[in-house]
């Protein structure tokens, strides 16, 4: 990976991690479903708006257009109404650290589809790394007895099993379609299921605007769906997907770091321990 790779690829972690943190700020003014569909919608149509604008093609092939389905429905209908959902039960960092065991299942998912194989050390470095993030997540598994929590972390296992599938699927399309197109398209194509399910299990108009819920919008929309799934799928055309993945273990260290300076949350030692393990199993394995 050249070093252009590597800064976009930490660009995303970090646009990622402060994605459960604006969710937290915006679902006080509006209902969740309606949240996520709008944060869709937007998002899409800037990338679509953008792709017009330089002239890029729409795709031909049905099989392009059923990846796309694919994709869609895994990383938007399910990671969005996963995410959502969980931001009213388990608190920004620790939902952050959670989502984050993903790479693992994309690992497996890897080795099987595109036929990626990791190295015996790349293998220990996304053990260290899941260690790691089960550390930082452990104080609150062991001190949280609650069903609420237990049903937050349910729906945060389903948007990353829908990211994970996602994830698979955007590297086959990697190189076959434009990337503002393809991520444009495929939020769009989400955004439909998060829209039927909220008109009909919501009161979309019941949202409460405020400057607070404006800006959460537009920074979920603009640089927490729309840049970040565009520098992704541009990092995916040029990197395996498991190397790629591997950085997902710094989301809960910038998660975390912004949940203890905007949320109040705290870090015990088994958390810094873990964020140790992880960053010690991100380099090896990215180290070549």
């Amino acid at each position: 990976m050249s070093v252009l790779t590597i800064v976009q690829v930490i660009l995303v972690m970090l646009l990622w991690a402060a994605c459960f943190p604006l969710i937290t700020a915006g679902i006080q003014y509006a209902p969740h479903l309606t949240f996520a569909a709008m944060r869709a919608v937007l998002a899409g149509m800037a990338l679509i708006m953008v792709a017009f604008a330089l002239r890029r093609p729409l795709p031909r092939d049905y099989r392009i257009w059923t990846m796309l389905a694919i994709v869609g429905f895994g990383a938007t209908s399910l990671g969005f109404m996963g995410m959502f959902h969980a931001a009213e039960f388990v608190s920004p960092g620790i939902a952050t650290v959670i989502a984050n065991t993903q790479p693992l299942l994309a690992a497996i998912l890897a080795g099987m589809v595109l036929q990626e194989r990791l190295t015996p050390r790349g293998r220990a470095g996304l053990f260290l790394g899941f260690i790691g993030i089960l550390s930082i997540a452990a104080p609150q598994l062991v001190s949280q007895g609650q069903e609420n929590y237990l049903l937050g972390v349910a729906y945060i296992i389903m948007a990353a099993l829908g990211v994970t599938v996602s994830n698979v699927v955007i590297k086959r399309l990697a190189g076959q379609i434009d990337p503002l197109m393809a991520m444009g398209l495929q939020m769009l194509i989400g955004s439909i299921p998060l829209a039927l399910a909220a008109w009909t299990m919501e009161e979309p108009a019941a949202i409460r605007w405020s400057s607070t819920f404006v800006g959460a919008l537009l920074a979920l929309s603009l640089f927490g769906s729309a840049l970040v799934y565009w520098l992704w799928f541009s990092v995916l055309e040029k990197a395996p997907l498991n190397r790629a993945n591997a950085f997902s273990f710094l989301i809960p260290i910038f998660g975390l770091t912004m949940g203890a300076l905007f949320y109040g949350e705290t870090l015990g030692w088994s958390q810094l321990a873990g964020i140790a393990l992880a960053v010690f199993g991100v380099s090896l394995v990215t180290r070549h």
